[in-house]
């Protein structure tokens, strides 16, 4: 009877932690499933590498000091942080959703200027995703700078929103 008292209260406690990890989840204001099932399996990238709508990619940072942003970031960096650039095919519906598993600060550049987010969705208890910003651009090429991370790496996903 204890055995079976121990067993079933593991898997009490095991339901509600995972109950919790899909209600902070669930806090977005849009689903990141999409982002959950990308993310595991993101292949690894450098700064400066291009990052394909609909994929996901684990980018390697480097010091922001060393980053020619294109347009300084509009939130300045603090000292001894991390940072990337890549580059990104808008589509033709011109929006992008970019999620990230960290802390950062998400900037969009189109033909040489930052553009404002449409939308925006933080979340701290939603094991592996952080963040996940929108924005309404034209079709073509653009740049993702993301700066003031804490850690060298972060995952980010770039989806047309759902």
């Amino acid at each position: 009877m204890k055995k079976v008292a121990i067993s079933l209260f593991a898997i009490l406690a095991g339901t509600s932690v995972a109950m919790a990890d899909d209600a902070g989840c669930a806090a977005f204001k849009w689903p990141v499933t999409r982002e959950q099932s990308l993310f595991p399996a993101a292949p690894a990238a450098q700064s400066g590498a291009s990052l394909a709508a609909g994929e996901a990619a684990d980018l390697a940072l480097v010091p922001v000091a060393t980053i020619s942003f294109d347009v300084s970031p509009e939130r300045a960096p603090a000292a001894g942080t991390f940072g990337a650039t890549a580059s990104v095919t808008v589509p033709p519906e011109g929006e992008l959703q970019i999620t990230l598993s960290g802390e950062a600060w998400i900037d969009v550049v189109q033909d040489g200027r930052a553009m404002k987010s449409s939308g925006f969705s933080g979340v701290k208890t939603c094991p592996g995703i952080r963040k996940s910003v929108r924005f309404k651009l034209a079709a073509g090429e653009a740049t993702v700078q993301l700066s003031g991370a804490k850690n060298e790496t972060i995952k980010v996903a770039v989806l047309a929103p759902e």
